[in-house]
């Protein structure tokens, strides 16, 4: 049920770059944010297993391609002069809602016990989500002449496919953490009902550093701050493997909130640097699929591993992903954007 969600997810990302680069970004964004919404009901009416895996899939569809048609309209309703930073904080709020929502979910059940009302939340959430994307105000984007109509880079960025293979491998930390944290937590470092201070710190984390990070995303320095960024995580991802406790758990957690903080925003918004002002959708589109690529094989990698070896094994290769990750940024993916950035 968890690869199904991202497995939709990936298979309509790249449909969805395209379709919002060729057709009015806005109705583009309120149909899909809509359907987003929508499914939440299916959850409420789901009887069995099969129907709850049924929902959970279809529910990827609309949230892969809402997550690029959201993207994408805000890089066109922020102003050039101030777009890297915009481009910051809109990362930013993906980060924090990634790493409130488990606590806040978890906090909520233990009180209630239901399920069926976190689902009625999340519905109440997604319609205010709508509202809000129904008010916003895109200025009308020119006709490119000259594109290209049917060419690969209607679906996959491929002048940034080294900056792809490094989100990969970031997100494959992500999606080992946030599904296996609560089980590694309790079973290996004895954490009774830790999770959600560990999200708590997490999000405090992303918050501090897109506050410090602003400015010199406003300068422009995006290589900077995605090693920076992807350094700290790496120090974070090994103090957590390193299962040295409690005080080792809740430090990891702030050291991977602090760095992925820095890092995904600015691999953001060197995807948007690469691409031409008509590939704004595909540009968004790459790095989401990159990034779910990367979360999916972690779920999947995860589970084989903690099946054969141990939780232990499982966030070391997350450990040895992350310092990857930050190698190959270090040594080629930073040459690799500066020779193919269009514009800032």
């Amino acid at each position: 049920m968890l690869s199904g969600y991202v497995v939709a997810a990936l298979v309509v990302r790249p449909f969805s770059g395209f379709i919002v680069d060729s057709f009015n970004r806005k109705k583009v964004l309120m149909l899909c944010f809509f359907a987003f919404f929508i499914c939440f009901t299916g959850y409420i009416g789901a009887g069995t297993i099969l129907m709850f895996a049924i929902v959970r899939t279809m529910h990827g569809l609309p949230f892969g391609a809402t997550t690029v048609a959201n993207s994408t309209v805000a890089i066109d309703v922020l102003p050039s002069s101030r777009r890297n930073e915009g481009v910051g904080f809109y990362g930013l709020s993906n980060n924090l809602a990634m790493a409130i929502a488990p606590s806040a979910g978890i906090y909520i059940y233990s009180l209630s016990g239901n399920f069926q009302l976190l689902f009625w939340i999340s519905l109440v959430v997604a319609f205010i989500g709508f509202y809000a994307v129904t008010t916003i105000k895109i200025p009308v984007r020119a006709i490119v002449p000259g594109k290209p109509k049917l060419s690969m880079d209607h679906f996959f960025l491929s002048r940034a496919w080294l900056m792809a293979v490094n989100i990969l491998l970031f997100g494959l930390c992500w999606g080992v953490m946030s599904n296996y944290v609560a089980i590694y937590g309790k079973e290996v470092l004895d954490i009774t009902d830790g999770t959600g201070v560990f999200f708590a710190i997490l999000s405090m984390g992303l918050f501090v550093s897109r506050l410090y990070g602003a400015k010199s995303l406003r300068q422009g320095k995006l290589t900077q701050n995605a090693l920076q960024g992807a350094s700290i995580s790496a120090v974070g991802f090994t103090l957590f493997a390193c299962a040295f406790g409690e005080w080792g758990y809740y430090l990891s957690a702030l050291l991977i909130g602090l760095g992925n903080g820095r890092m995904y925003p600015a691999f953001l918004n060197m995807f948007i640097c690469v691409a031409r002002h008509d590939q704004r959708g595909t540009a968004n589109s790459s790095i989401l699929t990159a990034w779910d690529s990367g979360m999916g094989i972690g779920i999947l990698l995860g589970g084989v591993l903690v099946e054969y070896w141990s939780y232990s094994a499982a966030f070391w290769a997350t450990a040895i992903s992350q310092i990857s990750g930050m190698l190959l940024l270090l040594f080629f993916t930073r040459r690799f954007f500066l020779r193919r950035k269009i514009h800032s």
